[in-house]
C-alpha cells in the first residue's frame, strides 16, 4: 500500500468523524464548509472535482479517507455517487460566496445542524 493509502488510514487521526468537502474548484464553499465543520469537531478535508481548476482534486485517496462527503450542488452529488459508497449529503450551497463570507458560514451551519434532511439518498 502506498504510503498516502497508508495515511488514509492512519489510525492516530482519532475517533473524530472524517468528513470530505467537494465543491468544483476546492477554493471557497467547500474549505469554508470543511473550516466550519472542523469548528464544530468533525475532522475534514476540502476538494474539487474539476480537475483542470481544483487547487485539491478529490481522488481515491481522498475517498478512502472519508467516512462521508458533503457535496455543495445535485450535480456534484450524482458525480460522487458513482466514486464513493458512503453517505453523501447535499448542502446545496450556491457558488456565489467569497471563502468565509458570514452569510455562507450561517448556511452553512444552519445545514450542519439538519444533516439527515440534506442527505443524498442512492
Amino acid at each position: 500500500m502506498n504510503n498516502r493509502k497508508w495515511n488514509a488510514r492512519n489510525p492516530n487521526q482519532g475517533k473524530f468523524e472524517r468528513i470530505l468537502c467537494v465543491c468544483s474548484a476546492g477554493l471557497l464553499r467547500s474549505p469554508t464548509t470543511a473550516v466550519v465543520m472542523a469548528q464544530r469537531g468533525f475532522n475534514t478535508r476540502a476538494a474539487g472535482l474539476e480537475k483542470d481548476f481544483a487547487l485539491i482534486p478529490v481522488d481515491d485517496v481522498l475517498l478512502e479517507w472519508a467516512d462521508s462527503v458533503v457535496v455543495m450542488d445535485f450535480t456534484q452529488a450524482e458525480r460522487i455517487e458513482g466514486l464513493f459508497d458512503g453517505p453523501i449529503f447535499n448542502f446545496n450551497l450556491p457558488d456565489e460566496f467569497e471563502y468565509m463570507h458570514p452569510d455562507l458560514v450561517e448556511l452553512i451551519n444552519n445545514r450542519i445542524d439538519n444533516l439527515e434532511f440534506h442527505r443524498w439518498d442512492k
